[in-house]
């Protein structure tokens, strides 16, 4: 475990506020990576605590193996998680989210695209993850390191990964980040087919984009707080 327990806080914080949000359920994750041992990340063992308790955390080395083999079962869906760890060392925390509005998009033949200044991170096409594609039939979930390469392969250097029939994933430099991403991508996706309803929308161009994720990155303690404050 790190020392001192203020990313573990916020690890838990975060995972109260994707619930608070709609982001996660019972299912989906937020992970972060330990920045003592980058190999290794922290999850929890679900969604339901309200407080900090180092025991209801797993920590995972860098094969998605439990540091404490006598600790909680990890999530089958590790994989999500270590492996895009292991593709993309300036990826410091990641969410596996289910959240219905995001679905359509990843079986449809409408690309998710960013109508709102909030989502400037999704400048590059967002790519969809075909499980099928490499994997044949299977029950649709991230079940082992083979899997879980190819996630990360189809995320390629994206902040944001469709997951065909299953959800979505999305990556940051921070948990901040990947929980700023992970909110405003569920709040654009609900917002996409209401613009297409009303005619062709004009979406930010990739620059705006940019400029918009840039400024965004420098502001991200502020909506935290807010979120902290809904559930505090």
């Amino acid at each position: 475990m790190p020392q001192g327990n203020g990313l573990l806080e916020d690890l838990f914080l975060a995972a109260r506020i994707l619930v608070n949000e709609g982001v996660l359920d019972g299912f989906g994750h937020v992970s972060v990576r330990n920045p003592d041992q980058s190999g290794n990340y922290m999850m929890l063992r679900d969604n339901v605590e309200s407080k900090m308790d180092e025991g209801h955390v797993i920590e995972l080395d860098r094969d998605s193996k439990p540091v404490r083999p006598n600790g909680p079962p990890p999530s089958i869906e590790r994989f999500i998680h270590g492996e895009i760890y292991r593709a993309r060392p300036d990826v410091a925390a990641i969410v596996h989210t289910h959240a219905p509005a995001l679905i359509p998009f990843g079986v449809s033949a409408t690309p998710l695209r960013p109508l709102y200044h909030m989502c400037g991170f999704m400048e590059n096409d967002v790519p969809i993850f075909d499980i099928a594609q490499d994997h044949g039939v299977t029950d649709m979930l991230v079940t082992s390191p083979k899997v879980g390469h190819s996630l990360a392969r189809c995320l390629g250097q994206c902040a944001l990964v469709l997951m065909r029939g299953h959800g979505a994933t999305v990556v940051g430099a921070s948990l901040k980040e990947a929980v700023f991403r992970a909110v405003y991508a569920k709040t654009n996706a609900q917002l996409q087919p209401i613009a297409l309803q009303l005619g062709t929308p004009k979406y930010l161009s990739a620059e705006e984009a940019r400029k918009a994720d840039e400024l965004h990155r420098r502001v991200l303690d502020r909506p935290w707080e807010y979120w902290k404050s809904k559930i505090c």
